[in-house]
C-alpha cells in the first residue's frame, strides 16, 4: 500500500465512522465530517496533512506523481 492510498483509506473511513455516528448517535457527529471536508480542502491548496506526514515515517512508499 502506498501513502496516496492510505491517506484516502483513512480519510474515507473516517468519513464514513462520522456519518455513521451523526444517524445512530447524535448529530454533532457531522461537525467531524465538516472538519475532515475543510481540512481536504486546505490540504489540497497547501500540501501540508499531517496524516501524510505520520505514513511517511511509518515507511509507506509514495508514488511520484502524488509528491
Amino acid at each position: 500500500m502506498t501513502v496516496e492510498r492510505a491517506i484516502l483509506l483513512v480519510v474515507g473511513l473516517l468519513i464514513l465512522a462520522s456519518v455513521l455516528l451523526a444517524v445512530y448517535v447524535n448529530l454533532n457527529w457531522l461537525w467531524l465530517t465538516g472538519i475532515l471536508g475543510a481540512h481536504l480542502v486546505q490540504a489540497s491548496f497547501t500540501g501540508l496533512c499531517p496524516v501524510v506526514m505520520v505514513l511517511k515515517k511509518l515507511g509507506l512508499p509514495q508514488k511520484s506523481g502524488f509528491a
